[in-house]
């Protein structure tokens, strides 16, 4: 049998080290760093995605626009127990957002009636935490009540831009007055709040502060911001003011 030898010429490997010109670093790094930003895009994309479809928590207070105005993109009409899907009830701040967000907001809010919805959901939410119950219930008569879209469209318009500056101020700090024993605080404080609902349908302006207080006390909880909260208490001793002097 004969051996077989295969030799390689010396003018191919020349030829192809010639056609092939070295690759630079940079141009590396700018191939990492592209396929890093199409990551990063396509990350991005899909919390975009999570946002409009509800999955996962929300993280701040324009995310939880974002999913409210999901959800009455949808219909001509939205429920209650659809913008509690989007937000989720698994977690007390969108109990407390929701409801707080409606009673600040000008147009929704100063609809008769709305504040004492609102005022319940509170009540709901704030009872449940203190039972530490890990999901929240709504009664179905209230789940589905419905508010025209296009109401909320304006309304949401109307907050995103105190939402944007509340998110770039809200930070984790002073998280002993949001934690354990703060929690069962400021539900006992809400529930406070929320029962007194029915007294500011006719104290003017009274739904409104109290709306801020809730809504501070939610993103207190949803950014463990314990100034946010002391701030939200400020607001519920300046509804008791209100409600005060117009009875004396």
């Amino acid at each position: 049998m004969s051996d077989f030898t295969v030799h390689q010429s010396p003018s191919s490997n020349e030829s192809h080290s010639a056609s092939s010109p070295p690759v630079s670093r940079d141009s590396l790094d700018r191939g990492q760093s592209g396929t890093n930003q199409s990551g990063t895009n396509q990350s991005d994309q899909q919390q975009s995605d999570a946002g409009q479809s509800g999955d996962g928590e929300v993280h701040d207070l324009r995310s939880v626009l974002d999913r409210v105005e999901a959800a009455a993109k949808d219909e001509s009409k939205v429920s209650i127990g659809d913008v509690m899907d989007r937000l989720g009830k698994h977690s007390f701040a969108p109990m407390l957002l929701l409801p707080g967000l409606i009673m600040v907001a000008p147009v929704i809010g100063d609809i008769p009636g709305v504040p004492v919805m609102m005022g319940l959901i509170v009540i709901l939410g704030s009872v449940q935490v203190v039972m530490k119950r890990d999901h929240f219930w709504i009664p179905g008569w209230l789940e589905n009540r419905k508010v025209n879209s296009s109401k909320v469209s304006k309304t949401i318009g109307w907050l995103r831009k105190p939402a944007r500056f509340l998110d770039r101020w809200s930070k984790e700090r002073y998280t002993y007055l949001v934690d354990h024993a703060g929690i069962y605080v400021i539900a006992a404080v809400c529930i406070v709040i929320a029962a007194a609902t029915p007294v500011m349908e006719v104290v003017p302006m009274s739904a409104n502060v109290a709306g801020a207080a809730i809504t501070a006390f939610g993103l207190a909880i949803l950014a463990r911001d314990g100034l946010i909260a002391m701030l939200a208490i400020a607001f519920s001793l300046l509804t008791a003011g209100l409600l005060i002097y117009q009875w004396i």
